[in-house]
């Protein structure tokens, strides 16, 4: 099977960490490298954030990633992307008219409103979106920096793509009340590598203090703040936080919004002596850094589908983590980890003292989470069901002709993104 992966902000070759850099980079490289490993061809379509950047990137066997030049060749934030898709689509229509694959899948909602315009009909479309806009717009509030529209464009791809893969039950509830077909959403989960994230293996220096670990984005939702204010009532312990920039040179200003404010944040807890943020982590580093942890932390305000945290199980340590979105799916309260509510340092302080007070329970928490993880998470798994998926819509369109009316009633969504369509 030849497939488009179609992912316009998130490149599987970027660093993990960054503002917009994070599980669905993760998600779409293991994902197309799974799929190739069963024996697909796999075409990741990217936005060219460098000038340096080939045009076509061989990433794993049967995998290939492809630069589209769609506005400057630099990092853009991934909400300022709207006015380059129109770039973007032209790009795939014009590759696609020539070298169609069987299935195109989109990460995203801006990937998914290119897809189907490219695709004009003629190839079925998979969706999976990562993130809701109204999930977003909730918890956020006035915070939320996404285009006006997204919602009622996100809700235009759901009713027209073939399939939707939603990534846990919260987003497929989510999706219905907007208003999405619920009989063309199947719920697929992102995965882990379980070689790479196991027991064994390296493990990163650490000191004789009970250890913490953060992992991910250092955004403010993502509840870093939370877990200092939370370190304050959890005596003899310290706190690792990997993501974000480099940190800078000794007495160098830091060019890091986030991780300044987490400085502060830090100082102002009075636990500035028993942080450290370490900056980005590659890939093969995460595993080591995640075993040296006596409890893996993430406890955002909400979370899509939350992939650090089966990260942590695979590698058999315990989490303590927020009750929302996907996390409810992957962390078995009392059994994988402790579930907390999002945004109660004090809660999660319980919960942390109770869990490093009792190593057994920590142990035997790890134990069963690399079972779970075993059981449902790994990458091959995952494939695996998006592999029926593919099979089942590329039936659904055999001996149909399309109306090809898709991509055109797609940019009626909204006035804001509509040119992206035509």
């Amino acid at each position: 099977m030849r497939i488009a992966m179609v992912s316009e902000h998130a490149s599987p070759l970027a660093v993990l960490g960054g503002t917009d850099a994070g599980g669905q980079n993760v998600h779409v490289l293991e994902l197309s490298s799974a799929l190739a490993a069963a024996g697909h061809h796999v075409s990741v379509w990217t936005r060219r954030d460098h000038p340096e950047l080939a045009d076509r990137v061989p990433l794993r066997p049967g995998v290939v990633v492809r630069h589209v030049s769609a506005g400057p060749a630099e990092p853009l934030p991934k909400d300022e992307l709207i006015p380059h898709l129109p770039a973007f689509r032209r790009v795939l229509e014009a590759a696609w008219a020539t070298d169609r694959p069987d299935v195109v899948h989109a990460h995203f909602w801006m990937s998914g409103m290119v897809a189907l315009a490219a695709a004009a009909g003629r190839i079925p479309v998979v969706q999976t979106f990562h993130a809701l806009g109204s999930v977003k717009r909730r918890h956020q509030g006035s915070d939320d920096t996404s285009p006006e529209g997204r919602v009622r464009a996100e809700l235009a791809v759901a009713r027209q793509v073939d399939r939707v893969l939603a990534t846990c039950t919260d987003e497929v509830f989510e999706l219905a009340r907007l208003g999405a077909p619920r009989g063309r959403t199947t719920v697929v989960p992102c995965g882990v590598d379980t070689d790479l994230f196991n027991p064994d293996g390296a493990v990163a220096q650490r000191s004789d203090r009970l250890r913490l670990v953060v992992l991910g984005r250092l955004v403010r939702r993502k509840g870093v703040d939370e877990v200092m204010d939370a370190l304050r009532r959890v005596p003899n312990a310290e706190l690792v936080v990997a993501g974000g920039a480099t940190p800078p040179a000794d007495g160098a200003q830091s060019t890091d919004a986030d991780a300044e404010r987490l400085r502060s944040c830090a100082a102002r807890f009075g636990v500035a002596d028993r942080v450290r943020l370490v900056g980005p982590v590659t890939r093969e580093d995460v595993p080591a850094l995640l075993r040296s942890a006596d409890a893996v932390v993430c406890v955002p305000w909400y979370e899509p589908f939350g992939i650090v945290p089966l990260e942590a199980m695979a590698c058999g340590r315990p989490v303590v983590a927020s009750a929302v979105g996907g996390i409810q799916d992957t962390v078995v309260d009392q059994v994988t980890g402790l579930l907390v509510p999002p945004r109660r340092p004090d809660v999660l302080a319980g919960a942390l003292r109770e869990l490093l007070g009792s190593p057994t329970r920590a142990s035997a928490f790890g134990i069963a989470g690399r079972a779970r993880v075993l059981a449902r998470y790994d990458w091959v798994r995952v494939a695996a069901a998006t592999e029926v998926v593919y099979d089942e819509v590329i039936a659904a369109r055999s001996g149909r002709i399309s109306a090809g009316a898709d991509a055109a009633e797609l940019g009626t969504a909204d006035a804001e993104t509509a040119g992206v369509a035509r």
